[in-house]
């Protein structure tokens, strides 16, 4: 019989696609590990992996039992957990997944809150891009996850928070510094930069702009927005910018001029998302509800308005 500690191993290895990294990932050794995937291969009558130089690669049969093994082992931990006694607090131990393009900024207001309205809960955090972050929620190795819409996942729930709008960062010396508003047809003949592929504000960004010509777009590796905010005040182009973000870092360069846009302003949705099967489903409603008093029942475009005001 397939034991959970077989697809515990096996899951571990299709995410690392090499035994000595996925055998330090489950704290044992090589040779256990590897012994446990050739018990799994036994029961089940096929080869789930090809071992090579490089490292290991999944059979076909390999992918469909590591996708139905995330399921199963998220399920089991859903269980565990609401057998341990769930109730409408947040409590014990809750892992939390943030984009970075929301973290630096959004958690500073928002741990005071949830150490003062859920004083139970242990918070851990984990801050990386909205694709690992999905996976890692549907294996359950987070609890919820803390992302801009739209999601598209059948097996999660979404507690949509508060909007933040898209700003337009010009150099002070730029001509575009002395438009009263900015205005996507602006962006047609300005070098917009942007982050790197992987980051889902760089994909809201390019949909703000959907008529830009591609070959005035520049990418320089970017990973933060405050990377791109320097490349704006060193005259390198133009970048959008989120109001959370403006908030936070941006509001006194002299070198950066910011534009709001018109009606209807370019805006992303920040949500939280999280299993459909979660046995704190309860709890994370209660942190949804904190988010939202924290940091946007009146959204930060709204709150900073003349803040921003006075940086133009």
């Amino acid at each position: 019989m397939i034991s959970l500690r077989q697809l515990r191993y096996f899951d571990q290895l299709a995410r690392c696609r090499h035994f000595g990294r996925a055998a330090a990932a489950c704290s044992v050794t090589q040779p256990a590990l590897s012994m446990q995937i050739r018990e799994l291969e036994a029961e089940l009558g096929r080869a789930l992996i090809e071992r090579g130089r490089d490292g290991v690669k999944l059979t076909k049969t390999g992918e469909e039992v590591a996708s139905r093994a995330v399921a199963i082992l998220a399920a089991v931990a859903d269980l565990e957990r609401r057998a341990r006694g769930g109730g409408e607090e947040l409590y014990g131990a809750v892992s939390l997944g943030v984009i970075p393009s929301v973290a630096p900024y959004l958690l500073p207001r928002l741990l005071p809150a949830i150490r003062d309205r859920h004083p139970q809960a242990q918070l851990a955090l984990r801050e990386t891009q909205t694709e690992p972050l999905m996976r890692e929620l549907l294996a359950g190795s987070l609890d919820a996850i803390l992302i801009s819409l739209p999601v598209d996942a059948s097996e999660v729930e979404i507690q949509p928070l508060f909007d933040d709008a898209f700003l337009l960062a010009v150099p002070a010396t730029s001509p575009l510094a002395r438009r009263p508003l900015a205005s996507v047809d602006l962006l047609d003949d300005a070098e917009l930069l942007l982050l790197e592929d992987g980051h889902c504000f760089r994909e809201q960004a390019l949909t703000v702009c959907r008529s830009i010509d591609p070959r005035r777009l520049r990418s320089f590796g970017a990973t933060s927005l405050s990377t791109l905010m320097q490349l704006v005040a060193n005259g390198q182009g133009v970048t959008l910018l989120p109001q959370m973000f403006v908030d936070a870092e941006a509001r006194e360069d002299p070198r950066v001029r910011l534009l709001r846009f018109g009606e209807p302003e370019p805006k992303r949705v920040l949500a939280l998302a999280y299993r459909t099967t979660s046995p704190i489903k309860a709890g994370l409603l209660a942190l949804a509800e904190t988010i939202r008093t924290a940091c946007g029942e009146a959204p930060a475009a709204e709150k900073s308005s003349a803040a921003v005001a006075g940086a133009l």
